[in-house]
This record gives structure tokens, sequence and C-alpha cells, in this order.
């Protein structure tokens, strides 16, 4: 059975609530029984150890996750998730040849799910943490569902939010991250629909019936998107200019 929740007279993001019952070490996590969403609430600059716990759990459990980066509010899982990534790809309506981009905690960390050349370490290696998503060829650690499948490359992210740092050191896996509330084009720009959710608890109730956990930092997500670059070859392109880009850009022209 599932647990019996508090009552909600205000939207989701006045919902607090403990994530998993205890059902024994097999139980179905509570977020998996109920149509909404369950609200975490994080201190922005010092997340609290044992929430980030919980939401560790619900992620292990295959949770589908809302919440915030140094960019935008993004959607995402583990990684290993299998279940978790096909249900990202149905709530932004990708298709299976989109890669998606992940974050991982440390660049030590991506060379375990990258190729990295000379090149692309020294540009990194500026940047990282920060709002960039790098290109690169892949591993056999990045499943096929979230990399490219012609070039066999895949988006790589390290943010520069304790958040989001926290819940990748606590789950030890990378955390796929979409953006939630820009749309893109086919080529991964950024456009502007009047139809976007504007304050935090719009995109809340706009995802609450679509995600499992909902990650609240008490901060107004951000409208600027991350700055993609193409490490995938010697040559380094910036692909996409979102935050930062002047710095990347000037890297990337001392690498070359």
């Amino acid at each position: 059975h599932c647990p019996i929740l508090p009552s909600n007279p205000l939207p989701v993001a006045r919902l607090f609530l403990s994530p998993i019952a205890h059902l024994g070490s097999f139980a179905l996590p509570s977020f998996f029984c109920s149509a909404m969403a369950l609200l975490y609430n994080l201190h922005p600059q010092n997340p609290q150890p044992r929430t980030v716990e919980m939401i560790r759990d619900a992620l292990r459990n295959g949770a589908v996750m809302l919440y915030p980066t140094d960019t935008v509010y993004a959607i995402g899982c583990d990684l290993n998730s299998k279940h978790g990534i096909q249900r990202v790809r149905q709530i932004k309506q990708l298709a299976n040849d989109k890669p998606l981009t992940f974050l991982c905690p440390s660049l030590s960390n991506i060379a375990h799910y990258a190729v990295v050349n000379d090149t692309a370490y020294r540009i990194m290696r500026r940047l990282i943490p920060g709002p960039y998503t790098f290109l690169l060829p892949t591993t056999k650690l990045v499943p096929k569902l979230v990399m490219n499948p012609k070039r066999r490359t895949t988006g790589i992210r390290v943010p520069d939010h304790p958040i989001s740092l926290a819940l990748l050191n606590a789950l030890e896996n990378p955390i796929i991250s979409t953006s939630a509330h820009v749309l893109e084009d086919e080529d991964g720009r950024p456009t502007v629909s009047p139809n976007q959710p504007g304050s935090r608890f719009e995109l809340f109730d706009s995802l609450d019936k679509l995600v499992d956990v909902i990650v609240d930092s008490g901060e107004e997500p951000g409208l600027q998107v991350s700055t993609i670059l193409d490490l995938s070859a010697e040559e380094p392109i910036v692909v996409r200019r979102g935050l930062g880009w002047e710095e990347a850009a000037t890297w990337v022209v001392e690498a070359g």
C-alpha cells in the first residue's frame, strides 16, 4: 500500500513529505504510488545531507526528478536507469537519436565516460566547473540511449552548483540533465515560447504529474542555457553560445 501523505491544499511547491515508505528492503518508493511528485527543499549553498540521501535513494530506484543547476532547471535521472532515461525522453518529446547531456562531479570523473584528448583537457581544465556542455567521444560506460548514435558522442557537464554536486557525489553516478523549461529547435538552439512557465512554482505545477521528485532550492530558475563546445575532434568548436560563451571562446582560440 502507498503511504498516506499529508493533505495538500496548495500547489505541489508547498508539499512537504517523506520520500520512501519503510516497507522492507524491496519496497516500492512512494513516488511510484502517487500521481503527484514529491517535493524536497534543499538549501542552495549548504544542501542538507539527510535530504540529499533521500533524493539519492529515490534516484537509485529509478526516479525522474526536476532539479536546479547553474543554468536552468533540469529534468534528469540516474545515468544507469534505462527506464528513467526513456521517461525523460518522453517528457521532453525527444527522438531516440537526439543525444542527452549528463552531469559529472569532476574532470577526473568525466574520463570514465568520455575520451578526452590533450586539447580538450586543456580547455575543460580552465572552464570546469561552470555552465559548459562538452561534446566528447563516449566510452563503453555510456548507455546507447544517451549518445548520438551516428557520431557516438555525448554531452557532459560539471556544474558549478552545490545542490547538483551534492546529488552527484551522493549518487556516485552521473545524472541526466536536459533543460526543463527552455524549448530548443532541431539544432539545439533555445527558442522562446509564450507558454513557458515563469516562476519556479509555475514550473513545478507544469511538471508535477510527469516527474517523481522535485527539488526546490528556494531560488528562481535561470533562463540562460549552457554554452556547448564540440571537443570530439582536434579542432574545438563553440556550437552554441550560452552562459559564459565569451570565456569559452577565448580558451578555444588559445587552444587552437
